[in-house]
């Protein structure tokens, strides 16, 4: 697949045919599959620009999709749900997901939201530094023209809201910042999104960075004021 086919994973199929069309007046190039193991197949052997995936699918749960999709690909995803619960969002972001749609939606949003995933998805500008490590964060390396970061020396596998949560933190170390701060300066392009979703990227970057080095803590929690990376930590 190029660099803008959509990959639509949806069983209805009067819906897929509505985003596939707002779509393709874009200029996107959309594929469809109404199953999850078809999905997972297309994206494991295409590599679609971006997924969007439907949460209720007949064979297995998009939830399931995007945390086996995440075993192997940081391709973008936009959930599609029937159900606007608060809980289903913070999972559905925990685990990886991009963004969240509930339906019934408007297939013009839609677009829009793809266009901002992949401007933001985007290469790096060159004149960024290919390596900056900070002497107050020691352990982290910010490689911001991949858009990776590495803690004591290893790769971390970050969505890309976790990259650019960590890599703000890493940009103010030992200075608070709150939720709204960390909302306004991460999620800038998706005003929808709930401020807990701050609290499950920290929670989610927790595990990754114990997963390195099981000691490791250096994202604090200041109750009621918000989150800090420690210096020295």
């Amino acid at each position: 697949m190029s660099d803008k086919t959509i990959l639509i994973v949806e069983d209805e199929q009067a819906i897929a045919d509505s985003i596939a069309f707002a779509l393709g007046k874009e200029g996107f190039a959309p594929h469809h599959v109404t199953l999850g193991e078809q999905a997972l197949a297309a994206a494991r052997d295409q590599a679609p620009a971006l997924v969007i995936l439907d949460v209720g699918l007949p064979d297995i749960s998009g939830l399931d999709v995007c945390r086996r999709l995440r075993q192997f690909s940081d391709v973008p995803v936009i959930f599609l749900t029937a159900r606007s619960d608060e809980i289903d969002r913070i999972v559905g972001l925990e685990i990886g997901a991009d963004d969240y749609v509930t339906k019934p939606f408007s297939p013009r949003e839609l677009v829009a939201r793809v266009r901002v995933i992949l401007r933001r998805a985007g290469p790096a500008p060159t004149a960024a530094p290919a390596t900056v490590a900070n002497p107050r964060t020691p352990g982290f390396e910010l490689r911001a023209a991949e858009a990776r970061i590495l803690f004591a020396g290893q790769l971390l596998e970050l969505t890309r809201y976790e990259y650019l949560l960590l890599k703000t933190l890493l940009e103010h170390p030992g200075h608070v910042l709150s939720r709204a701060q960390l909302m306004d300066r991460v999620w800038r392009d998706a005003p929808d999104t709930l401020d807990r979703t701050v609290d499950a990227h920290v929670k989610s970057l927790r595990a990754k960075l114990r997963g390195v080095d099981g000691s490791a803590d250096p994202i604090q929690t200041h109750r009621g004021m918000g989150y800090s990376l420690q210096p020295g930590a």
